[in-house]
């Protein structure tokens, strides 16, 4: 089968497209015809040898997400048949094999049913970032119908789908931006209140929002000096969900606020098989709400082919992207 390689981690010239086997059909698996997938910036951090301690050996396939048709199924698979349509974030990382390829060989308690009014491009610009939102907003910080909730980065990979999914569960939604455009775009998935960070101090839009109490929850998108903001931003007795927490920073607001802090790291469950089941049942949670018509991935305009997957990474690394980079398998 055609996949697109890595023999070695670089830049996003280290992509080679080759001739490779099939992999060969598990117990517990399915194997996929692979439509799309989609980048996340953790594809290009394993790309780049950021983390090689999550890094598949060489040659590499990478890429977690993943939409397309179950082309075969493994021994003890009752869940899915032939022919079904799927998606899922199920590989790419150390001991699995990634999207980028003609088929994909994954775990059947990784995926869900492709949601019915989604295409297979959108569908597979949801899983990792869906999955994300959904562990620290529910599994985590215990968002409840009612609280005020602060999600920075609007229009961001996890950002625009935690928007969706705090509105669904029914919190009042407030949310940081850089632009108007992206502050036009927050409104359309349904934030109540945008905040353009670059115009308001934390200081100003706690004062302006909250009289000065601050927020129930902060959902930290982004990380570095901003998991410090967040920390300012929240209300005393207050939780921060953070998905970017490689830093070093001073805990004394979390200690004077008595503040809980809740890391999400998405790819443990990948690398742990025993908890393989647990991202499935919140896939097809997901799902449902996506039928619902109550979720929608957003796709950045530049789509990619497999081909162009090197295109698309620079794309991913340039910042310039809103929403989701997505790939399109024409071979």
């Amino acid at each position: 089968m055609k996949a697109q390689i890595i023999q070695s981690f670089g830049d996003p010239s280290v992509f080679q497209l080759e001739e490779v086997s099939k992999p060969e059909l598990n117990p517990g698996h399915v194997l996929i015809q692979v439509k799309a997938s989609s980048v996340n910036p953790i594809d290009t951090k394993v790309r780049a040898g950021a983390v090689p301690a999550v890094a598949p050996d060489f040659p590499a396939v990478l890429h977690g997400d993943v939409a397309g048709f179950v082309s075969a199924v493994g021994e003890g698979v009752t869940e899915f048949k032939v022919g079904d349509e799927v998606f899922g974030c199920a590989g790419g990382f150390k001991g699995t094999g990634g999207a980028l390829a003609e088929f994909m060989l994954a775990d059947a308690d990784l995926l869900a049913h492709k949601p019915k009014n989604l295409t297979m491009e959108e569908a597979a610009a949801l899983p990792l970032v869906a999955i994300t939102a959904w562990e620290a907003l529910f599994n985590r910080a215990h968002l409840v119908p009612g609280q005020d909730i602060l999600i920075h980065a609007a229009t961001g990979g996890v950002g625009h789908i935690a928007i969706q999914l705090a509105k669904w569960q029914g919190a009042t939604v407030y949310t940081t931006a850089s632009s108007q455009e992206k502050l036009e775009i927050a409104t359309r998935l349904g934030a109540d209140v945008t905040i353009n960070y670059r115009e308001e101090s934390v200081h100003d839009y706690v004062q302006k929002y909250t009289d000065g109490k601050g927020f129930d929850v902060v959902f930290d998108t982004v990380g570095g000096e901003n998991l410090d903001r967040s920390f300012e931003a929240a209300a005393v007795h207050g939780t921060v969900a953070a998905i970017a927490a490689r830093s070093t920073h001073d805990l004394s607001p979390v200690h004077s606020k008595g503040l809980s802090l809740h890391v999400t790291f998405m790819l443990l469950k990948i690398l742990n098989k025993d908890m393989h089941k647990q991202y499935g049942e919140i896939l097809k949670k997901v799902a449902k709400v996506v039928e619902e018509g109550k979720l929608s991935p957003l796709v950045d305009p530049n789509m990619f082919t497999f081909d162009e997957v090197s295109k698309a990474h620079e794309y991913m690394e340039s910042g310039k992207a809103i929403g989701k980079i997505v790939l399109k398998n024409d071979w």
